[in-house]
C-alpha cells in the first residue's frame, strides 16, 4: 500500500479542521500547495497519478530515497497583472510538494515518471528484494 503524506494544513491531519476556515487562503499566503493524487497497484507495479495541469516537465522534480517518492516543483502563474482586473482567481500557483511512502517490495532502479495531459504518472515496478538507494527520476514529456 502506498502511503501519502500531506502538508500539515490538510484537513485529514490532526487539528486540520481547526484551520479549515483559512484553508482557501493557505496556498496563496504560503505560495505552497499539495496537488491531488491517486495511488494504485497492479500485479507488477505501483502507480501514482498526480494532477499537475499547466505544469511543465522541466518544472517537476521527482526523487526517491529509502522507499519514499518525493514530487516537488512549481506551477508558474500565467496572470498578466497589467491592464487587467481579476474578479476572482481559484487556480493554485506556486511551489508544490507531495511524498509517498512505498512498500519495501519495489525495484528502485525501475521507476518512470511521465507527464501526460497535466497528469504526472509515476510507475514503480515491484520486486522481491527491498531497495534503499537514493536517486533522481527524470520527468519525460509525453
Amino acid at each position: 500500500m502506498v502511503e501519502s503524506t500531506r502538508p500539515p494544513w490538510h484537513p485529514e491531519e490532526p487539528f486540520g479542521g481547526m484551520f479549515e476556515p483559512l484553508r482557501g487562503l493557505s496556498p496563496r499566503v504560503t505560495g505552497f500547495f499539495a496537488p491531488l493524487a491517486d495511488a494504485s497497484a497492479s500485479g507488477k507495479e505501483y502507480l501514482i497519478h498526480i494532477e499537475l495541469p499547466g505544469v511543465k516537465a522541466e518544472d517537476i522534480d521527482v526523487s526517491i530515497h529509502d522507499n519514499m517518492i518525493m514530487v516537488r516543483g512549481e506551477k508558474r502563474s500565467d496572470h498578466d497583472q497589467q491592464g487587467r482586473s481579476y474578479f476572482f482567481s481559484e487556480r493554485m500557483y506556486g511551489n508544490f510538494y507531495r511524498s509517498f511512502r512505498l512498500p519495501p517490495d519495489i525495484r528502485g532502479e525501475e521507476i518512470r515518471a511521465d507527464l501526460e495531459d497535466g497528469i504526472l504518472i509515476v510507475r514503480v515496478e515491484k520486486s522481491a528484494a527491498p531497495n534503499k538507494s537514493a536517486r533522481k527520476i527524470p520527468v519525460r514529456k509525453a
